[in-house]
């Protein structure tokens, strides 16, 4: 076995290459071999990657914030929110696992086929989450900050220029989704006005809890307007266990 390569679920890592596509050469290869470790190629669950994905998504979420906050000081916390909920949620972290094609990498068991790519989006997302936890251990946050940089700052960008930013309910549902396992509903509590120019007041719902409710001209602005109220709740809420996934 070469000093590259170490044994892993499906037969050598290579572990430079590893390195090498995500900006960081390990003092403790133990760390990253770890990181690519899922749960059904694990001897056991505390040897999978679940805790480094646990202690990945805080980390994420602290310096994608710690970013928008020196990046756009005239926003308020609900805008920032926003951006976040769309920079650190499932969908981006397993994009960017594929745009760095971690699955090469990835030790599993028989229940999943990676050389044919059928590998869920959470199982890519999680590992690369475990990466930036494996990162850290490893180097401290200063470690980290270089492939948070290179990965996330555009994201950041498409999020701040309204590419997805505008769309509060699209932002909320993946919010639901990714945290609380639903789909959010829309109830109208009120109308007001004439049946030509009705306006209409909207609450955003989570399951059994409501949000703020809004008015709106008419149906789909006043839902708009709904669901950036709740995201501006949820964002000054603890963030809820992922055990939920």
């Amino acid at each position: 076995m070469t000093e590259h390569e170490q044994e892993g679920g499906r037969g050598l890592i290579d572990v430079s290459e590893c390195e090498r596509r995500i900006g960081h050469a390990f003092r403790d290869r133990s760390l990253l071999m770890a990181a690519l470790t899922h749960a059904s190629g694990a001897q056991h669950r505390l040897a999978s990657n679940e805790r480094l994905e646990f202690l990945g998504d805080a980390i994420l979420g602290f310096l994608v914030c710690e970013r928008l906050y020196r990046q756009f000081p005239e926003s308020l916390e609900g805008d920032l929110t926003r951006i976040k909920s769309v920079v650190v949620s499932r969908e981006t972290c397993s994009r960017l696992s594929d745009q760095l094609q971690l699955i090469d990498f990835l030790i599993v068991g028989k229940g999943l086929s990676v050389p044919d790519r059928e590998v869920p989006s959470s199982v890519l997302s999680d590992l690369f989450e475990s990466i930036v936890a494996a990162i850290y251990l490893d180097g401290g946050i200063e470690a980290v900050r270089p492939l948070v940089d290179r990965m996330l700052a555009p994201e950041i960008e498409r999020a701040a220029s309204g590419q997805h930013g505008s769309n509060h309910k699209s932002l909320l549902q993946q919010w639901a989704q990714r945290d609380y396992g639903v789909t959010p509903t829309y109830e109208v509590i009120e109308e007001a006005g004439p049946d030509h120019s009705k306006s209409f007041h909207v609450s955003a719902q989570i399951g059994s809890r409501s949000y703020e409710p809004a008015w709106g001209r008419n149906k789909k602005e006043a839902e708009q307007r709904a669901a950036s109220n709740a995201l501006r709740e949820l964002g000054s809420e603890p963030k809820r266990s992922k055990e939920r996934r």
